[in-house]
């Protein structure tokens, strides 16, 4: 297969890229050969390294596409030149980089559709508000959405969340087709929705997507559910935060927590002026969440409480930490049985520390609070 006609799959966006990435992925293997990006290495150097990977028998190339500040993705398509091109979302992260706006993320985005190949696929998500901000003006490709709530050539309909993934329907080829992602959250049913749009393209069969979909491998530390004796359950989303990806967190925890819901929230990084007013809205949407309790870490933690009682959570259900022993000595205090604990911050936090304590202390048999 000639390098021209190779496919080039390459993912940008604020959120879902390593998780689509890994779905297409998934897919492929049922009968491509391929090459991906490694883990989350996502820079313009990792992409240049990538160019040198690519073999003759290799049928596609799938990258992940990062975006730190202007001008990274233009690098990443003169190293190589996407033909499938996917925008995953455009939220906050990194927004501190990009002149503290949305429409800042949105132009930095915009570099993919304008450096890609002319004739190829572009892919958006057809319900995220900022996604229309995209520069798509001048595109002569083929633009695909992807939705749930509005219009999208790829819509999935019948979405039903559970404790070990989610269940949905894609129309494809005429026919309602079920599938089910080992992940949870509905927010990542658009990662599959992409996943799908860009193999059903290549020519995969219904069912060669479903069993991919099935198989997806969980990335390490993204929304990882471990359950614990004495009914607890530890979701371990410490890879990565921006505002966004905290409020779908927040949603998992409120859609599958046990009786008792204790949620720890760490700063987020590259927010810049918008760091204040992140932090804020993160703790006002955690108060609409029916939480047991909200623990808040780091620089920010402030913020995080402030914007809970601000939206009437109870000042006594906070507390806020700057180490992680702190942090400890009050979840082995207040944790029970019937409980489910959310780990989310900026992985400078190292937050899974708190999850390998966690496990390490409440697999025993010690006695629990009855608080």
């Amino acid at each position: 297969m000639s390098k021209r006609s190779r496919p080039v799959i390459a993912l940008t966006g604020s959120a879902g890229k390593t998780t689509t990435k890994e779905m297409i992925a998934s897919i492929l293997k049922q009968r491509w050969r391929f090459i991906k990006s490694r883990s989350n290495w996502n820079t313009p150097i990792a992409t240049r390294r990538n160019l040198k990977r690519i073999k003759g028998h290799h049928r596609a190339v799938v990258l992940e596409f990062g975006m730190l500040r202007k001008g990274d993705i233009k690098k990443h398509c003169s190293i190589i030149t996407p033909t499938i091109s996917v925008i995953t979302n455009v939220g906050t992260a990194h927004i501190g980089n990009v002149g503290n706006s949305i429409k800042g993320i949105a132009r930095a985005k915009s570099e993919l559709i304008a450096y890609m190949r002319p004739a190829g696929i572009l892919i958006l998500n057809a319900d995220d508000h900022n996604s229309r901000l995209l520069s798509t003006k001048g595109f002569k490709g083929t633009l695909i959405k992807v939705g749930i709530k509005n219009k999208a050539k790829y819509r999935a309909n019948n979405v039903k969340p559970t404790r070990r993934g989610v269940s949905f329907r894609v129309k494809l080829n005429g026919e309602e087709i079920d599938f089910f992602i080992p992940c949870l959250g509905t927010h990542n049913v658009y990662n599959a929705l992409n996943a799908i749009a860009v193999t059903h393209q290549l020519g995969f069969s219904p069912q060669e997507i479903k069993r991919g979909l099935k198989k997806y491998p969980i990335p390490y530390r993204r929304l990882v559910r471990t359950e614990l004796p004495r009914r607890i359950t530890v979701i371990d989303d410490t890879f990565s935060s921006n505002p966004n990806a905290t409020k779908a967190a927040l949603d998992i925890l409120a859609a599958i927590g046990r009786k008792h819901k204790v949620a720890v929230i760490g700063y987020m990084k590259d927010l810049g002026k918008y760091a204040v007013k992140g932090h804020r809205d993160v703790g006002k949407y955690a108060a609409g969440k029916k939480l047991t309790y909200l623990f808040a870490i780091g620089k920010q933690s402030r913020n995080i409480a402030r914007g809970a009682i601000e939206a009437g959570f109870p000042r006594e259900r906070i507390r806020r930490f700057q180490s992680k022993p702190q942090l400890h000595r009050a979840l082995t205090a207040i944790v029970k049985p019937d409980t489910t604990i959310l780990i989310k911050g900026t992985h400078l936090l190292k937050l899974e520390q708190t999850v390998a304590f966690l496990k390490r202390s409440l697999s025993g048999k010690r006695k629990l609070s009855q608080k």
